[in-house]
């Protein structure tokens, strides 16, 4: 049997990954939470062979949580199966070691054959996800944030929601200085001056709802 974890800041979604996964004989749910913060001393003690996570989450965020995680426990398989398909999630998500990306809006019965294929240690991104990404690199389209590491588009995600610096510190588990380094660097990347101007180009490349 495939032991499954479900992370995911909303009920009903995590019900429904629960009943498309409980109708296949060789994957059982062994737990769930909504946040990344609950979800990961959780995941260290019950050691799921597949952690099935959303990026957009309260509080620490799907990215953070896959840092700590892997961070912890290497041999942590995570499948992320989120609403943000753009390819910069995509690409940083896969730069802290997730195994694996699907997009909510995909076809549902690609979610059982997803987790089977990152229990075993292969990789899996969903084929449209993947099209575009390819696309996107062969004419040139990527998206102005691509240029920011992995930490920085961290902050800078929870700077365009509005967290102060010492928020983001407390939600990233950094210190305010360490914020504060990453934050000057970003905003000097992008050639913003302050966050709101951030805003504005979260809001223009989707990487946040207005």
């Amino acid at each position: 049997m495939i032991s499954v974890y479900l992370v995911d800041d909303h009920t009903m979604v995590r019900a429904g990954f629960r009943r498309l996964l409980e109708t296949e004989d060789d994957i059982n749910i062994i737990g769930e939470k909504g946040c990344g913060e609950d979800a990961y001393p959780e995941c260290l003690a019950l050691q799921p062979d597949v952690v099935v996570a959303d990026i957009a989450m309260p509080g620490e965020g799907g990215l953070s949580f896959i840092r700590r995680l892997l961070n912890k426990d290497e041999s942590a398989k995570v499948l992320v199966m989120s609403m943000h398909d753009d390819e910069t999630f995509v690409s940083h998500a896969i730069q802290l070691g997730a195994r694996g990306y699907l997009s909510k809006s995909g076809d549902p019965n690609e979610l059982a054959q997803a987790v089977r294929s990152v229990a075993k240690g292969d990789r899996w991104v969903s084929p449209e996800i993947a099209q575009r990404m390819v696309y996107s690199l062969g004419t040139g389209n990527e998206s102005p944030v691509e240029i920011l590491t992995t930490r920085e588009f961290e902050v800078f995600i929870l700077l365009s929601e509005g967290n102060s610096v010492i928020e983001i510190g407390k939600i990233l588990h950094i210190s305010p200085k360490t914020v504060n380094v990453h934050r000057a660097n970003l905003m000097e990347k992008l050639k913003v001056k302050n966050t709101v101007e951030l805003a504005h180009i979260a809001i223009r490349t989707q990487m946040i709802q207005p």
